[in-house]
């Protein structure tokens, strides 16, 4: 059995759950009604076991080639056969701000040249196929019902089209052949939570509601101000970023799957359907250099409200992470049952690090709020309270070990980056009072901000590595720590940050690829290795041009323009063999992407000035 690779795959979605869509026109992970709900389609993680809907040419040989509607989250894929040309339409319509259990799957089966005949295949698998399911057939579409879930699927089609389409069902699973000639189209509406049965849709509704997706996406990103050298790809991760936000409340996820391997065959399978403190403060930095502030905002109220359910609490004023809508809960189970990616096993949905100290995340928070207060964003009272009440309960915890950023599961240190990044914690809050004359214990602030540069640049700096090293207690590098002159932190002239970056040159970067750290030398709790990473690799371009190292940065660069998937997609990381591996599309890597760029331009746009 050969599957379908991670690259192979495009993203669509509604802003409140998205879908995965193979080069050879299936869906094989979609998860309903929101990211962080179970699958209905998995054939991803389990090609027997997972479900999918897929539509392709019946019967003959084809080839493919797939591309987004410019400027728009709008899939179009093309088959090519020696009698003609066809091609499917894939979108999801926006469903707004308020949660909803109704979402659409539109696909548009479009006969270009010649003629095709489509074959169809709707296999749900719901509640990760632990429910089964039964369908029902109508001559206006289908029902399938499981567990008291439904999808409803909606026919195209026109009047006189009897003899176009064949419809049979197996085992409750749907298969159909529609035969089109050119200039025809047909296709489908698969809807979930309908507030009715099967209907008959229209060719001219059906198009209706493309104008409108097109439209939408188009006029969201003309809020973009980004005219610099990489405009197309800043432009997609920009809509992915979106596509990844989950709209009710601002939250991002870190990816839209869940228990794609860091390594093939191996155990480092986590779940990424899920919000981030990390990530989404890293989201807020990347919008707003695109001139996106209302995602900003929006993300600013979300920080907010978690702050303040926490307050008086003796583990920290926030999670590292949350379920989309907030909530806390995010126990680790795994699904026996399935093999998991290429045998990946165990499949894990959860996650477990959900409960781990990370201290870094206070920085992240802190600098995207100052960040947004820069962009002309109000802190407002309750939002200042909440920035105290983190920078207070801060001053009494800092310095104590730590998971720290991977997540690893190794046991506690005292992380230099997430020492770096209280720092920067206590350097905005300072910047904010300072600047917006808000009340504030700043003589404690400013005399634990000045503690920690002391102790990291006594004890975070190795004397016979000359390089800023993963914790206080080892010798091991750490590409975190590239983020140290991008914070302010250090300059990035500065003598031990170019000394930092010549050690990482000789031992994390290979062919401008990134690995995050050396986990046989820095045990993390886990069995085998992982691949590059890819937010690492342009943390690192960044660092170079900080560093005065242009043409190496822009090298750098283009180098991992190369390994971005055919529709400009990036999962967490590159393997040995160039495919991407991990959770897809990530998030970190595509917000790491733009910041990258936007620093770039700026020194390339100065040198060349």
């Amino acid at each position: 059995m050969i599957e379908t690779a991670i690259a192979d795959h495009a993203l669509i979605g509604d802003l409140q759950t998205s879908a995965l869509v193979t080069t050879d026109g299936s869906i094989d992970w979609f998860c309903c009604p929101r990211f962080d709900s179970p699958s209905v389609f998995g054939a991803l993680l389990d090609d027997e076991r997972g479900g999918r809907f897929r539509i392709r040419p019946s019967g003959v040989d084809y080839t493919t080639k797939q591309a987004y509607f410019p400027d728009t989250a709008v899939l179009v894929t093309r088959f090519f056969t020696e009698a003609g040309v066809g091609q499917v339409i894939d979108f999801m319509p926006p469903t707004g701000t308020t949660a909803t259990d109704t979402h659409r799957l539109v696909r548009m089966v479009h006969c270009v040249r010649g003629e095709m005949s489509f074959e169809v295949e709707i296999s749900p698998r719901f509640d990760y196929g632990r429910h089964p399911h039964r369908a029902e057939v109508s001559d206006d579409g289908i029902v399938f019902r499981a567990n008291g879930s439904t999808l409803t699927l909606h026919v195209v089609r026109e009047p006189g089209d009897e003899q176009k389409a064949r419809v049979s069902v197996d085992e409750e699973d749907v298969h159909a052949t529609v035969d089109l000639v050119a200039g025809e189209i047909r296709g489908m509406v698969l809807e979930s939570a309908a507030d009715g049965p099967a209907r008959t849709i229209r060719v001219a509704e059906i198009r209706g509601l493309f104008d409108e997706t097109v439209q939408f996406w188009r006029t969201w990103l003309s809020g973009s101000t980004y005219a610099g050298r990489w405009r197309e790809a800043i432009q997609r991760s920009a809509i992915t970023l979106k596509l990844m936000t989950y709209a009710p409340t601002g939250g991002l996820v870190a990816a839209p799957t869940a228990a794609l391997p860091e390594q093939v065959g191996g155990e480092r399978n986590w779940d990424y359907r899920y919000t981030w403190v990390r990530d989404s403060s890293f989201s807020v930095h990347a919008l707003l250099r695109l001139g996106m502030v209302g995602e900003a905002a929006q993300f600013g109220t979300w920080l907010g409200d978690r702050v303040r359910e926490r307050i008086g609490s003796d583990s920290g004023p926030l999670n590292i992470m949350y379920r989309i809508d907030g909530s806390s809960d995010l126990t680790e189970d795994a699904l026996d049952n399935w093999r998991g990616y290429r045998g990946s096993s165990p499949v894990r949905v959860g996650n477990g690090a959900a409960e781990q100290l990370q201290l870094d995340i206070y920085g992240e928070a802190l600098d995207s709020m100052y960040a947004a207060s820069r962009a002309g964003l109000d802190v407002p009272y309750r939002g200042w309270s909440a920035v105290c009440g983190v920078l207070n309960w801060l001053a009494d915890n800092w310095d104590q070990p730590e998971e720290g950023i991977w997540e690893t599961r190794g046991g506690r240190q005292p992380f230099t980056y997430g020492r770096v990044m209280c720092w920067v914690a206590f350097d905005r809050g300072i910047r904010m009072a300072q600047e917006h004359g808000r009340p504030a214990p700043l003589e404690r602030w400013i005399a634990e901000r000045d503690r920690i540069y002391e102790q990291v640049m006594d004890k975070g700096f190795h004397a016979s590595r000359q390089a800023f090293v993963q914790h206080y207690n080892t010798d091991v590098l750490d590409s975190s720590l590239l983020r140290m002159p991008t914070v302010g932190f250090i300059a990035g002239t500065d003598p031990r940050w170019l000394s930092t970056l010549e050690a990482m040159d000789g031992e994390l970067v290979t062919d401008s690829l990134v690995y995050r750290y050396d986990p046989s030398a820095s045990p993390d709790g886990l069995r085998g290795s992982e691949g590059t990473f890819s937010l690492c690799t342009f943390s690192y371009v960044d660092a170079l041009t900080r560093a005065g190292r242009i043409q190496d940065a822009r090298l750098a660069f283009e180098k991992m323009l190369t390994y971005a998937n055919h529709v400009g997609l990036y999962s967490e990381e590159i393997a040995l063999t160039g495919e991407q591996i991990g959770n897809f599309p990530q998030a970190f890597t595509h917000l790491a992407m733009i910041d990258a760029a936007v620093t770039l331009d700026a020194a390339l746009d100065r040198g060349r000035a």
